[in-house]
């Protein structure tokens, strides 16, 4: 109660610190941190370097560098030659209570202002002296200690000699770039003494007398480690962590320093950042490992993202107390029977959020709403889905939304990353854009074959690169699509109806269908396809990628067949001769007309394998196989480019993350990871010469059949009613075209994406619709948006965090949204006939490869496999799946059977002839997944099905356990401070209580905020009636 009164005396002092009348470090730490910031006290990402007091050859000291961290612990091998690898600081308790001990008992300068290291020097030794913790006799000689040359790690003895033998990693690290120091903003800091730096000197740190005393040097950039600089963030400063023992000293002297503004003190940190905290411990000889220990607690504290904070922002020794007092709530402690300290855990993929340590809480003990737990939860509850109510209003929105992007659409694709991007999707798009085209000419009778479905890709792929809302998708062809195409060819050949002018009317009759729901805003019908429609559907179509890779794989099989049960002692009988065809066709015939020949005047037995082809021979004997003599081993060394460009593709996709080779060679690797896999197996075919399977391209620009054009009549030979009639299969396409491009599109724009500029349904089902339409008139192929390709093309330009520190993993920060990789690719394809001569060598097995590992890649990160693989997992050894806290497992298998089932019935659907129907079903999952409201609670599907990443989830969950965990300590604090407020009030007068609200609100404290509010409408109520009881 007297401390609240005297709160109230003190009331307009700006200094007066109220953390004793919180209840706990965490919220005395949260108090500290709700402070305004300064110019002064704005926290940066901290360097911290340590270094211990040691002799140098035997005769002198000097300080060595001994350890570091950025974010986790790197540590000086004992062979004092290289760097550990970073681990994670395992720090004993007992060090931690002398690190508070330290702290508590020693000397604490905050906001130092000093230029140099003899000026924090002397006003560290005047404040010991003065405090009575070190004796005057023995100043100097402190003194000198503090001012002893520094000597850092990448310092080598003898750096003018160029080793014989070097590593490939090390080649390139260690040129200087004063170049890149500016761009980080470290030299030309405003927080840096003046003349502190010349980069056009090298200086050396001078010594006068003993090294007592030292003067401000420059930096010398030979001895700067550009490829550790390249790691700390721009705008970072450093914390020097000095320990040491000596002679002089009988018991420890501690200094805790906080430098206001930060000061590039030269030759006293490995890399020129300004100083801001420096740590002294100096001690009689004997207790090295001990003062080393304390030294590593303090520097992995100022890692700690709340005490970093803490340190930023404290006013006094106490705030510096509460910061590791709060630190120490929060550390796990081992056993030592159970656990080697010796062991050096390796840095974890992930690190938990630490925000949670830094809000207040609310009364009951859950943390006040933040801009980001406000946001809507819900799925696809961006703006691109919401009706607006008016006649292409939202097609107006996605272009006011897409149009200031347009121009960096093109500026952000100026990276490496996109061209490898474009060389590997345009591999992956030739192959089944032109085996689309082969099967459809056998369809058609070849009135639309390879040529078209080349020329009709690349047609629409460039017109939706440039204009679409999500450029990221990539169009391709669909099975339904060609379903469709073989119904209404056989329809037409039935009924003596012109196929391409019918095809051209239905065509017009969709991309119309298409325009009326860009019109009324029905891609906002999205918002119901949610996660298990997704994968139900991107699961189906990755293993139909998957299944036709394999399927043609064994199809190789029926045309380069294998001997098998060969009977070597018969191997002189095994021979294949060209003979005359028994029955010799009408076109047969001709040939032999065209050349003048009869069947007499053929002297088949002497005929070579081109010129039986030429004159329809047929190959008989043991030894032919389907196109001429057999070839041994074509179908094996398919088999082994198969299966080879699938798992060094796989490999070297993951080439960023292995050991091998500088951070920049393993990046480049990783991003051109197909491509370069392609041109390896391509040289490693042509060596071997194995005659395998190539890719066949046409070599002119021109109709498959002369019989047709480049512009179809919608009317042509056909009655007038079919123009009505078109209408019904229109409608049946439009869905089609519907579910595959919104669905495919959903996937793309999913939240984990991160995507920054937006997305466009309604703007893509105009442009996929309107070169629908132009197709038809051209008579060629439809294009849609290709799910699996999509998925390749996102993966392809994920974008990691560059400036990590060492041990960090890179963070992924998004997707690198421009429009040149898919205007490229399409570009490409277009010219691929004049490349005709270069492509030939492709092997089509090393295409059938690309397509497994796209199809494997894409089925990364669908929850849907995770659950099915609990079905064979005991309890005890699934993995902490965030779903299995809160829904009973008998429950998730229900849910993955379901969704198993309808996989299953679209797989049947798909493959058979009603495949033309497969919209239709995908449509139907959407009320399936409806209907499963009545065997879930909402609870159990919101952790099921929706679009929120595991990782994030998980990490809110943990949020609200530990606020659990503190909400009964929360509460007691509240019921103290009710029973206290309620005396003060009651003993205050009206101007006295206005006072105290306004103290409150001041601390930020929102529980005890919203009682006062309370309580004192109730004291005044009271206060009311007595007067008038008076």
């Amino acid at each position: 109660l007297c401390d609240l009164i005297g709160l109230f005396l003190n009331m307009n002092t700006s200094n007066y610190s109220v953390s004793r009348f919180q209840d706990t470090p965490s919220q005395r730490v949260q108090f500290i941190l709700g402070t305004e910031d300064d110019d002064e006290h704005i926290p940066h990402d901290l360097f911290t370097e340590m270094d211990e007091l040691c002799f140098r050859d035997g005769e002198e000291y000097e300080w060595r560098e001994t350890a570091r961290w950025l974010k986790f612990e790197e540590d000086v091998e004992d062979g004092g030659d290289r760097w550990s690898k970073p681990y994670v600081a395992t720090l004993s308790l007992h060090s931690l209570f002398e690190l508070r001990s330290c702290i508590l008992n020693g000397t604490v300068m905050l906001d130092m202002r000093a230029n140099t290291l003899d000026e924090i020097a002397d006003m560290v030794l005047d404040n010991m002296i003065a405090s009575g913790q070190l004796d005057e006799s023995i100043r100097e000689n402190v003194r000198e200690a503090l001012l002893k040359r520094h000597h850092h790690q990448n310092e080598k003895k003898f750096s003018s000699r160029i080793p014989l033998v070097r590593s490939f990693a090390d080649i390139g690290k260690k040129h200087s770039d004063p170049h890149l120091l500016e761009r980080n903003g470290l030299l030309a800091s405003p927080q840096s003494a003046p003349g502190n730096l010349d980069t056009g000197k090298s200086g050396d740190v001078k010594a006068s007398g003993s090294g007592g005393s030292r003067e401000n040097s420059t930096v010398d950039f030979s001895k700067v480690d550009m490829n550790f600089m390249r790691k700390i963030p721009s705008g970072a400063e450093a914390s020097n962590v000095l320990v040491g023992e000596v002679d002089f000293l009988e018991r420890p002297i501690i200094a805790f320093v906080r430098l206001s503004p930060a000061v590039l003190l030269s030759g006293l940190t490995e890399v020129p950042v300004p100083t801001r905290f420096l740590f002294l411990l100096l001690g009689p000889a004997g207790k090295a490992p001990q003062y080393h220990e304390i030294g590593r607690s303090i520097a992995t504290l100022m890692t700690d993202d709340v005490f970093h904070d803490v340190a930023y922002k404290a006013k006094d020794r106490n705030d510096l107390l509460s910061g590791i007092d709060e630190f120490l709530d929060q550390v796990t402690v081992l056993p030592p029977g159970e656990w080697d300290p010796s062991i050096r855990i390796e840095p974890p993929k992930s690190v938990p959020s630490q925000e949670k340590r830094k809000a207040p809480k609310f009364p009951n003990g859950s943390t006040p709403p933040t801009g980001e737990g406000l946001k809507e939860e819900g799925h696809h509850a961006g703006p691109e889905l919401r009706r607006t109510g008016r006649l292409f209003g939202g097609l107006i929105l996605d272009i006011k939304r897409k149009a200031p992007f347009f121009l960096s659409d093109f500026k952000d694709a100026l990276s490496l990353q996109c061209l490898a991007s474009i060389l590997f999707l345009y591999c992956a798009c030739m192959s089944p854009v032109i085996t689309f085209g082969g099967l459809l000419g056998e369809a058609t009778q070849g009135r639309i074959s390879a040529i078209e479905s080349l020329f009709g890709a690349s047609l629409t792929g460039i017109a939706y690169s440039l204009f679409a809302g999500q450029p990221l998708t990539i169009l391709g062809s669909t099975g339904p699509v060609l379903v469709f195409e073989k119904i209404l060819f056989k329809f037409c050949r039935d009924y003596g109806l012109s196929y391409l002018s019918l095809r051209s009317s239905i065509g017009l009759w969709t991309a119309f269908l298409c325009i009326v729901l860009v019109a009324t805003d029905a891609s906002s019908l999205v918002c119901y396809i949610t996660r298990f429609t997704e994968e139900a559907f991107a699961a189906l179509i990755c293993i139909i990628f998957i299944y036709e890779a394999l399927e043609k794989l064994v199809h190789l099989g029926e045309v380069y067949a294998f001997n098998m049960h060969n009977d070597l002692n018969k191997l002189t009988s095994y021979s294949c001769v060209c003979s005359e065809p028994e029955k010799p066709s009408n076109e047969t015939l001709r040939v032999w007309r065209s050349m003048n020949k009869s069947r007499e005047d053929i002297a088949w037995s002497n005929l070579t394998v081109s010129e039986c082809l030429e004159h329809h021979g047929v190959f008989r004997g043991s030894a032919c196989g389907h196109h001429g003599p057999y070839i041994p081993d074509v179908l094996f060394w398919s088999v082994i480019l198969f299966f080879a460009t699938f798992f060094l593709s796989s490999f070297l996709k993951k080439f960023k993350t292995k050991r091998y080779f500088p951070t920049k060679v393993r990046s480049t690797i990783s991003d051109f990871a197909v491509f370069l896999t392609i041109v390896i197996m391509v040289v490693i075919d042509y060596l071997v010469g194995i005659p395998s399977p190539k890719l066949n391209v046409p070599e002119k620009f021109e109709p498959t059949r002369k019989d047709r054009g480049w512009f179809i009549d919608p009317l042509g030979g056909n009655p007038w009613w079919t123009l009505l009639i078109a209408a019904l299969p229109a409608l049946l396409c439009t869905i089609l075209i519907f579910m595959d491009q919104q669905i495919t599109a959903v996937i793309v724009n999913r939240k984990e994406h991160k995507l920054k500029k937006g997305c466009g349904y309604h703007l893509d089902l105009l442009m996929v619709g309107i070169m629908l339409g132009i197709c038809s008139l051209m008579g060629l192929p439809w294009f849609v948006a290709a799910t699996v390709l999509s998925i390749s093309h996102v993966n392809s330009l994920k974008v990691e965090s560059q400036c990590s520190a060492p041990g960090e993993q890179p963070k992924f920060l998004g997707i690198r949204e421009q429009r040149v990789t898919g205007l490229m690719i399409f570009v490409l394809m277009g010219l691929s006939v004049f490349m005709t001569s270069v492509l030939k060598f492709i092997p089509m097995p090393v295409l059938y490869g690309v397509f497994l590992y796209m199809g494997v890649s894409s089925l990364k990160g669908i929850q849907f496999f995770d659950r099915i693989k609990l079905f064979g997992m005991p309890a005890k050894h699934q993995p902490d799946l965030i779903y299995l806290r809160y829904v009973p497992l008998w429950k998730v298998h229900i849910f993955t059977v379901v969704q198993l089932t309808c996989l299953v019935l679209l797989w049947v659907i798909k493959a058979s002839a009603a495949a033309v129907v497969f919209p239709m079903m995908v449509l139907a999952l959407v009320f399936i997944r409806k209907l499963m409201d009545l065997c879930f609670t909402k609870k159990e599907l919101s952790w099921l099905d929706d679009l929120m990443p595991e990782s994030k989830k998980k990490t809110e969950d943990d949020k609200k356990i530990k606020e659990k965990e503190v909400s009964v300590k929360t509460t007691k604090l509240i019921t103290v401070s009710i029973m206290l407020l309620q005396t003060v009030v009651l003993i205050c007068d009206q101007n006295f209580q206005a006072k105290w609200k306004k103290a409150v609100i001041s601390t930020k404290m929102v529980g005890v905020s919203s009682f006062i509010r309370l309580k004192g409408k109730k004291m005044e109520s009271k206060r009311e009636r007595r007067g008038r009881e008076k």
